[in-house]
């Protein structure tokens, strides 16, 4: 489904900040984005205003070719970060790279306002309530490749990371093929502001990794 979109309303896209997405112009302007969908209200103050991944797509048109109407998603689902536990294999592609670097951009300006003292390196509440999505987005957009399984019975999966819920209530388990794989998931998250520890299992030897998010 498709809702039109005036010409103020793509300046407007057009002019967001290229790296947050955060958008300028008056409440009633925002507001009518965000009934396209194309735009969401941070939840905590100042109560800015940011590109949705549909807003990105239209935002990155070349000029001269955005359409009089801009694709609507729902606003729930919109994005969805993948753990590699995922029991239906999803498609990849451009689209899903712009959204992966919109949802990262996200969680670094999430952090920039509600960490108090306006850290971007540390993660924020939002990241140690949600630790396997915030890690698996951490991990994407670092470049790591999430599992994927089969198509078909005949076809196997696609090997990489699996993030999974732990014991320890601010830790998540991340586990990748290799041991190069479970290194470079590591570096990744360290990066982005977790702590890691890696561990062998008991019974395998097989190495994983233990990683929370840096509280200082």
């Amino acid at each position: 489904m498709a809702k039109p979109t005036t010409p103020a309303q793509r300046r407007i896209i057009a002019a967001a900040d290229p790296v947050t997405g955060r958008l300028t112009g008056t409440e009633a302007q925002l507001t009518a984005l965000v009934r396209l969908q194309l735009a969401f209200r941070h939840p905590r103050p100042p109560h800015a205003y940011f590109l949705t991944p549909a807003g990105h797509r239209v935002r990155d048109e070349p000029v001269g070719t955005a359409p009089e109407t801009a694709p609507v998603e729902p606003v729930a689902g919109v994005f969805a970060a993948r753990t590699g536990t995922e029991e239906a294999p999803e498609e990849d592609g451009p689209s899903r790279a712009r959204e992966v670097r919109g949802a990262w951009l996200g969680l670094v300006e999430m952090r920039r306002m509600t960490n108090p003292d306006g850290d971007k390196e540390r993660p924020c509440a939002w990241e140690r309530a949600h630790l396997p999505q915030a890690a698996a987005i951490a991990l994407e957009a670092a470049g790591r490749v999430p599992a994927r399984p089969s198509r078909a019975p005949a076809r196997p999966g696609r090997e990489g990371y699996r993030v999974t819920a732990t014991e320890q209530p601010d830790a998540v388990a991340v586990r990748e093929p290799t041991a190069d794989g479970v290194r470079a998931c590591a570096t990744a998250l360290e990066r982005a502001g977790w702590q890691v520890s890696e561990h062998g299992e008991a019974r395998t030897g097989r190495r994983y990794v233990l990683a929370s998010p840096r509280r200082a």
